[in-house]
């Protein structure tokens, strides 16, 4: 082979060679950008970590234990744990797909979700469920419409589970006697300035059912462009139940449906107010347990300063056939100090109810209409 040959094949060879190289670089980046897009290396993914706990000491000046009707506050004279609270929140597709899984910790946890767990028949016999508030993902095929399954807050009240979300420590008598979970499917829509919801879910609090009763779900709500004003009308109702049962009635309940209001309105800088208003009807075999209650609750509140804030929740409650409460009606006033140490509030609060007929007890055991309770709480956001 003489000398020009082989230079002519050895070119020949290496432009081969690197147009080959080319040719795998081209296909390598093709890929690779079709990779790109997975959502495994989605970069719009995002994950955030947040929660907070509290503790509490309550004292009710009659000293008699008995004098509490409402949630995570049943106890006297006595240094309390309220909850450790620990959520997640991821999402992906910048924002089309999100997950939540909010773990609570606590008595607190374990009255919210009370038919959770294996101390007693009544419960549904997995314990882990107390320790689990919310768990559920969504998934917005659209700006306007998304969609959420799992074990979610109700959205009936003004009130939240966690102590760090409330200006008031205690808790009202219409969150006690309210739903406090749904776990279901629920669509919410929006259109403009209003906003839509419907769903369907599990009978009320039950993170996992054993019949196939249904609770409809649903929620109208709209407000100012300034977000200063903003209304919510929630709905929600069971029906077609032939087993079911609820503290305090001997019959199985048939229906249990709630209607409820809630307006938030800023009105200064410094001055707001809150507004809850309900209705509960239920129906069961003998009309001495069916009928309905009813509860108004005004929250005003006033932050003089950047780290003080005051709240005064007036709340009245109505059932004139005493079928849900013992007593015709029950006026309860909650004066709550919010003093904020960076993360830290620490909440003194002044308690005063009274009851149409006497139902609190005195530290001898005389019934009586009146009782007044204080406490102090220390809530910690993260």
């Amino acid at each position: 082979m003489n000398l020009k040959l082989a230079a002519a094949i050895t070119l020949s060879v290496i432009y081969s060679t690197v147009t080959f190289a080319q040719e795998v670089t081209k296909t390598a980046i093709k890929k690779a950008a079709i990779v790109s897009t997975n959502p495994d290396d989605d970069e719009t993914k995002t994950f955030t970590i947040s929660g907070g706990l509290d503790a509490y000491y309550r004292y009710n000046f009659s000293n008699n234990f008995a004098n509490n009707y409402t949630s995570f506050t049943n106890s006297q004279s006595s240094f309390e744990l309220g909850m450790a609270s620990l959520r997640a929140d991821a999402s992906a597709l910048s924002g089309k797909v999100t997950a939540t899984i909010d773990l609570g910790f606590g008595r607190r946890a374990e009255e919210f979700s009370y038919n959770d767990g294996v101390t007693d028949q009544s419960k549904n016999g997995f314990v882990s469920l107390s320790n689990v508030k919310q768990l559920f993902v969504t998934y917005s095929p659209s700006s306007k419409v998304k969609f959420t399954m799992g074990k979610f807050g109700t959205h009936v009240g003004y009130e939240l589970v966690d102590a760090q979300l409330n200006r008031n420590y205690s808790m009202s008598y219409m969150f006690t006697n309210g739903p406090f979970f749904h776990t279901g499917l629920k669509a919410d829509i929006t259109a403009g300035p209003v906003g839509l919801m419907l769903g369907v879910a599990n009978y009320t609090d039950q993170s996992t059912a054993t019949n196939n009763v249904k609770s409809l779900l649903a929620q109208v709500s709209s407000g100012s462009s300034d977000g200063k004003f903003k209304a919510y009308l929630n709905y929600v109702g069971s029906f077609g139940s032939k087993s079911l049962s609820i503290p305090g009635v001997p019959n199985p309940l048939k229906s249990l449906s709630q209607l409820d209001l809630v307006i938030n309105s800023t009105v200064t800088s410094k001055f707001g107010f809150g507004f809850n208003a309900t209705v509960q009807s239920r129906k069961t075999n003998l009309d001495a347990t069916s009928g309905s209650w009813w509860g108004s609750a005004l929250y005003l509140n006033f932050d003089p300063t950047p780290t003080t804030g005051i709240t005064l929740r007036s709340e009245y409650i109505g059932d004139s056939k005493t079928i849900y409460f013992p007593t015709k009606n029950i006026f309860a006033n909650t004066l709550s100090i919010n003093c904020k140490v960076g993360p830290l509030t620490i909440i003194p609060e002044l308690r005063v109810e009274t009851s149409k007929s006497a139902i609190f007890f005195k530290k001898d055991g005389t019934i009586v209409k009146t009782t007044v309770t204080a406490l102090v709480a220390a809530v910690y956001k993260f």
